[in-house]
């Protein structure tokens, strides 16, 4: 590609038009689905989880959806390009993080809850804190990963349309908000997990059939379009690009002490954010049982793995083929990588695909994020804390309709705020604030019996407190070139990821507000009781013929 053709893609009319019809297009067919699945939403239940409708495979096609977001598609491919080897880290960390949800939460939460989060959390200890302090982390985990899809939207129309001003990417990043209210407004769940269905199978399709043409480009060889990128970037008329070396670590994360610890940092938050991430917790209560739930996080983990596999070649061949100066120079930035790579291996027909993918990513997850949060708010907060369980499922879900609004303004701002910023970052701080606040208070829920409401608050707060404020006064907001506002310097706190930090302190919150408050043991029959479902599902499961 030349100048003119990174300036705007094609340099054509046609192109614009190309894209905004097929992505049209997938509107139409998912908003047709969305309003026939909403024909039974019948109940809370139907509205929140599906009414625990969904099949194992089914809903671990739709975890896939939910979990490969813009950052997975847009953000790690443009990392890989630009960075190499450090920027593969974001594709192992996300990946590996499901380990730890198989093996620790899954099925233990699916059977313990019954809408969010909270009801597990708060499922023996005392109700209104422990539900306040878990919807209040949940709202703050969904807008930090709301807002980065958001700045993905922003990004992938300034490529697409070649709108380089705040204003025109401000517009864009509202429309995404716009629409994503209607898919919940209309769908719930259900209308949702077809959507994330949907995106899923032609997300993980369009990166396979790209990833299948840049092997074919380089003769099915791995090492060629490795060597391939190293040249690109050792051409570079950047010399800051130049001396990388994208075979090996240090390109991004250098060797300097900060550096690594750095780089520390941002693996633990990625490997332990999952398994507290609310609106992925959220879907194994879509499923009947907790087999079922096992199934979901089997089929999860195939399709996410291979994805990731693919996200090496796609990150390395757009660097080979595209180059790193045109990628970086290009509206959008790192972001573009993915789009620019589709550009050059099937021109426009290729590239409106590709983009009309990414923009049902974006809107796909953007609507789990938001009827995760919403129901939080309805279920833990509005019902039982303010109306002390007093309210009926309608006023729930109305309630719920409600925040969707709320948060969708929310995210659009925000996600304007952050415009510009690599949205797998930008992922990544949501995934530390989900490591610190949610996962000490989840384990210990499951696994310690002692485990008591002061210790539940304590690693709550404690966890959400510290990850908001170090990431506020953070590299990652002020005091450099590429922070969210960059004119400023107030950053204190040297890491751009503050999860080495913020979630041991959690972990050890919760250990020392749990021993300090010896006259809070819990209910003890409600241990029990929560034992027993955790590991059998009894009190949870449907009825099944043996």
């Amino acid at each position: 590609m030349n100048t003119t053709d990174i300036t705007y893609l094609a340099g054509t009319v046609g192109s614009p038009v190309a894209n905004i019809a097929i992505f049209a297009a997938f509107v139409a067919v998912t908003m047709y689905i969305v309003i026939r699945a909403s024909k039974n939403n019948n109940s809370a239940a139907d509205f929140f989880t599906g009414g625990r409708g969904f099949s194992g495979p089914q809903n671990g096609v739709a975890i896939a959806g939910d979990y490969l977001s813009a950052a997975s598609f847009l953000g790690i491919a443009g990392a890989i390009a630009v960075y190499g080897y450090d920027g593969f880290l974001y594709s192992i960390g996300f990946l590996v993080a499901w380990l730890v949800a198989l093996l620790l939460v899954a099925e233990l939460l699916r059977n313990t809850g019954k809408f969010t989060m909270a009801d597990v959390l708060s499922f023996r200890l005392k109700q209104r804190p422990v539900r306040l302090a878990a919807a209040i982390s949940t709202l703050a985990v969904t807008l930090f990963y709301m807002l980065a899809q958001m700045a993905g939207a922003g990004g992938l129309v300034a490529l697409l349309l070649d709108v380089d001003s705040r204003l025109g990417q401000s517009v864009v990043i509202a429309v995404v908000g716009a629409l994503m209210i209607v898919y919940v407004l209309i769908g719930g769940m259900k209308g949702t997990t077809w959507v994330q269905i949907i995106k899923a199978v032609l997300l993980i399709s369009g990166a396979a059939i790209m990833t299948f043409i840049v092997l074919a480009k380089f003769g099915m060889n791995l090492s060629s379009i490795l060597g391939s990128a190293q040249d690109a970037i050792t051409g570079s008329a950047d010399e800051k690009v130049a001396a990388r070396d994208v075979l090996a670590p240090g390109a991004q994360y250098g060797s300097s002490f900060e550096s690594k610890l750095n780089f520390v940092s941002l693996a633990i938050a990625l490997v332990l954010g999952t398994a507290g991430l609310p609106h992925v917790l959220m879907r194994f209560y879509t499923v009947p049982t907790a087999k079922e739930a096992r199934k979901s996080v089997v089929w999860a983990i195939a399709l996410i793995g291979a994805f990731y596999l693919f996200t090496l070649i796609l990150g390395y061949g757009a660097a080979a083929l595209v180059g790193p100066d045109k990628i970086l120079a290009a509206a959008g930035g790192q972001n573009a990588a993915a789009p620019l790579l589709a550009f050059e291996l099937g021109g426009v027909v290729l590239l409106g695909i590709i983009s009309a993918v990414a923009f049902a990513t974006i809107l796909a997850v953007v609507a789990g994020l938001a009827i995760t949060a919403s129901a939080s708010f309805a279920h833990d907060i509005y019902a039982s804390v303010i109306k002390r369980n007093k309210v009926s499922e309608d006023d729930q879900v109305r309630v719920s309709r409600y925040t969707v609004v709320v948060l969708g303004i929310l995210g659009i701002v925000l996600g304007i705020l952050a415009n510009g910023q690599n949205i797998a970052f930008l992922v990544a701080l949501a995934f530390a604030i989900a490591a610190a606040a949610n996962l000490p208070t989840i384990v210990y829920s499951l696994y310690w019996k002692r485990f008591n409401t002061r210790g539940a608050l304590w690693s709550i707060y404690g966890g959400l407190i510290s990850t908001i404020v170090l990431i506020v006064f953070s590299p990652a907001v002020s005091g450099s070139a590429s922070s969210m506002i960059p004119g400023a310097d107030f950053a204190w706190f040297p890491l751009a990821n503050p999860g080495i930090v913020s979630i041991p302190l959690a972990f050890v919150l919760g250990i020392i507000g749990t021993l300090t408050s010896p006259s809070d043991t819990g209910d003890v029959e409600r241990t029990a009781e929560m034992e027993v479902r955790s590991l059998t599902g009894i009190g949870a499961e449907k009825a099944v013929s043996h």
